[in-house]
């Protein structure tokens, strides 16, 4: 498998998640199965504080990514743990399926290099989401392990975790 590296791509750029921009992004919409990462309304997110809906997560954590029109097409989450970056990512759901999956996810992957270049990087995926599995393995990720993971509903779900490693390949 051939790996594009992760670039200082121009064809994307990663810019804050402000209010209006968050706003927007509570209403996207997933057809199903990829429905499950729809987001609550934006007055549940705020009233709750649930992710990009606390203003302090928002702006620790998440950003935009634009692209070279300066429209807004997905965001990135960057959770930072002990010497890891957990990456969560989503491409706007009529960009789905189109072939920006691979430079968006290069673009999120060079911005957290850039953040914290001495980290590892890391993401989760559901294990039936194959088509987002073929996408982070292009880009450099690697399967290196798999559980259940708590879902939102309350039951679980099971996740692959993947990891960065360009170098594997």
């Amino acid at each position: 498998m051939t790996v594009a590296p992760a670039p200082n791509s121009s064809r994307f750029s990663v810019v804050p998640l402000d209010s209006a921009l968050a706003e927007q992004l509570s209403r996207w919409r997933y057809e199903p199965p990829f429905d499950f990462y729809n987001w609550s309304s934006w007055e549940v997110m705020q009233q709750l504080g649930l992710e990009f809906g606390d203003p302090d997560i928002r702006n620790r954590q998440y950003t935009a990514v634009l692209n070279e029109e300066g429209l807004f097409i997905g965001f990135a989450q960057f959770f930072s743990l002990l010497g890891v970056v957990r990456l969560g990512l989503g491409l706007r759901p009529d960009l789905c399926g189109l072939g920006l999956g691979l430079p968006f996810v290069q673009t999120i992957v060079g911005e957290a290099l850039r953040r914290a270049p001495g980290d590892e990087i890391d993401l989760e995926v559901h294990v039936w989401n194959i088509r987002a599995i073929r996408t982070y393995q292009k880009a450099g990720f690697t399967i290196t392990d798999t559980y259940e993971r708590t879902a939102g509903t309350g039951g679980s779900i099971e996740v692959h975790c993947m990891s960065y490693l360009p170098t594997a390949y």
